[in-house]
């Protein structure tokens, strides 16, 4: 039986078949298939089996094989018939990061010369002291995680 969360979460119904797929790779960690609203064709999600919401709830193991499966991925894409002069790899983390589904999942889609897709923000240089602090905050961070 599956628990509350994962009964309403669309990945988890779409990772146990309860919705169809369109799947090009599994194995015991992960899942990935075609995303049914994509940025280019062949635009694929990756996501762990396991129902993790954010980042944080992931554990490590699993992380990596997200990862290698996206890298994966990329390869096959470039090594595909479809139209891919570069790749793209997401994942949005937090509802501010614009995470729409509240399951860890990747995004791996072929890019190309004047398609769509852009990326927006107020990107500047920074000074470094602004960096340092940046840094630092960061290390503390980490610092939680290894205590």
């Amino acid at each position: 039986m599956t628990a509350p969360a994962e009964d309403a979460c669309i990945l988890c119904r779409l990772i146990d078949g309860r919705l169809e797929t369109s799947r090009v790779y599994e194995d015991q960690d992960v899942v990935a298939f075609m995303d049914y609203q994509p940025v280019n064709p062949g635009h694929v999600l990756i996501a762990p089996r396991r129902h993790a919401p954010l980042l944080d709830d992931l554990d490590e193991t699993t992380g990596v094989a997200v990862w290698r499966a996206g890298q994966r991925l990329a390869r096959a894409l470039r090594r595909s018939a479809l139209r891919c002069e570069g790749v793209n790899l997401l994942l949005s983390d937090g509802e501010a990061a614009f995470q729409e589904i509240p399951h860890v999942h990747l995004h791996v889609f072929p890019r190309y010369a004047g398609d769509a897709f852009r990326l927006s923000a107020d990107w500047r240089p920074r000074e470094r002291e602004e960096l340092d602090d940046a840094a630092a905050q960061v290390r503390g961070g980490l610092a939680t995680l290894l205590t």
